[in-house]
C-alpha cells in the first residue's frame, strides 16, 4: 500500500519555456503580441519508472512542453490568470499528474514603470469524485458512523460533498449476527485511490475492527465503492486484490444503493461494461431487508442529505 500523503512527493519540473502570445486587455497585446514564460513543476508517482526505465511510466515532458508552448501560442485571454489555469487543467490532463504548480511570467507587461517582471502562479490538484458505504452492527452503531463520518471529512486532500440517512438492513450471508446501520457518503478528492482506502482501513482500526471471519459482525466496516466518474477517462478499475474498483458487489446491494441514491440522487455506477444510473439500478435489487431508520447524524439534512 503506498504512502498516505495527499499528493506523490517527486516531482517533475520544467523552467524558463518561452514563446510568444498575445495575450492581454489591451487590442494591441492581442495584435502584436509579446513573449510569455511559463514554469512548470508536477508531482507524480515516479518509482514505477525509476524501476523500470520506460517512457510510457512516466510523465513525457516533451509532451508537457508542447501543450504548455501550444497554449500561449493559442487563442488569446484576457489574464495571465486564466492562461495558466489552462495550462494547469492541461496538465492534469496527462495520466500520474497528480499536482500541477504553474508560473506564468510577462516581463513586457504594460506597465509605465522600471519592473523586472510581472507573473501569477497557481497551484491545482487533480481531483476525483469517490463514494463510501460505511456500515457498523456492533456497539453504539449511530456514534460509530458519525465518528467515521467526521474522521474522512478530516482527511487532508479530501472533502465530503453529502451524507446519506441512516438505513437499518439485515445481515447478509456469514454467521449469525445483529441487524446494521449503514449510510452511504460521496466526497472529492486529490489522494490517490490506494491512499484513501489506507486512510479508511486506518479508521476502522481506531474503532476496533478486526478482519478474522468473512461477512461476521464489525465495529466499522468502510468500502471503497468507486472512485472516478464512471464511464470518463478519471474512472480507476482495478482488479488488484488489494483495491477492487469499482467494488464488485455494490450494484447488488440495497443497502448500498438506496443510501447512495439519498446523498446523491444523479449518482451513476458500473454496471459490467454498462454505466447505469443508480436510480435504475435500485429497482433491480431486494430491498425487503432495508430500512430506514429515524436516528441522528451522520445524516445532517433530512431534505438534501448534506452534511
Amino acid at each position: 500500500m503506498s504512502s498516505a500523503s495527499s499528493t506523490p512527493r517527486d516531482r517533475i519540473t520544467l523552467t524558463g519555456l518561452r514563446a510568444r502570445g498575445r495575450h492581454g486587455v489591451f487590442d494591441f497585446e492581442k495584435r502584436d503580441g509579446q513573449e510569455f514564460v511559463v514554469d512548470v513543476e508536477l508531482r507524480a508517482d515516479l518509482s514505477v519508472a525509476g524501476a523500470s526505465d520506460d517512457l510510457a511510466d512516466t510523465v513525457n515532458y516533451a509532451e508537457v512542453a508542447q501543450a504548455v508552448i501550444a497554449r500561449v501560442t493559442g487563442p488569446p485571454y484576457d489574464l495571465i490568470e486564466a492562461l495558466a489555469e489552462a495550462i494547469a487543467a492541461d496538465c492534469l490532463a496527462l495520466p500520474g499528474v497528480a499536482r500541477a504548480a504553474v508560473t506564468v511570467h510577462k516581463p513586457a507587461a504594460p506597465i509605465p514603470h522600471t519592473f523586472d517582471d510581472v507573473s501569477v502562479r497557481l497551484v491545482r490538484a487533480r481531483e476525483a469524485a469517490f463514494v463510501v458505504a460505511l456500515g457498523a452492527n456492533l456497539g453504539d452503531r449511530a456514534a460509530t458512523l458519525t465518528e467515521a463520518v467526521a474522521a474522512v471529512r478530516g482527511l487532508p486532500g479530501v472533502s465530503v460533498t453529502a451524507v446519506s440517512a441512516l438505513v437499518e438492513t439485515d445481515p447478509v450471508g456469514g454467521p449469525e449476527q445483529g441487524d446494521y446501520l449503514n449510510a452511504v457518503l460521496v466526497g472529492r478528492t486529490s489522494r490517490r485511490p490506494e491512499d484513501l482506502l489506507a486512510e479508511l482501513h486506518r479508521i476502522e482500526a481506531r474503532h476496533g475492527r478486526a478482519r478474522t471471519v468473512r461477512w461476521g459482525e464489525r465495529t466499522l466496516d468502510l468500502d471503497l465503492i468507486q472512485f472516478g466518474t464512471p464511464g470518463t477517462p478519471n474512472e480507476v478499475r482495478s482488479a488488484d486484490p488489494a483495491l477492487l474498483l469499482p467494488h464488485p458487489r455494490a450494484s447488488e446491494r440495497g443497502f448500498v444503493l438506496l443510501p447512495w441514491l439519498d446523498a446523491d440522487p444523479r449518482a451513476r455506477i458500473r454496471v459490467g461494461s454498462r454505466v447505469v444510473p443508480v436510480a435504475a439500478q435500485v429497482t433491480t435489487v431486494d430491498l425487503a431487508g432495508v430500512r430506514p431508520v429515524a436516528v441522528g447524524p451522520p445524516h445532517t439534512d433530512p431534505a438534501k442529505g448534506r452534511a
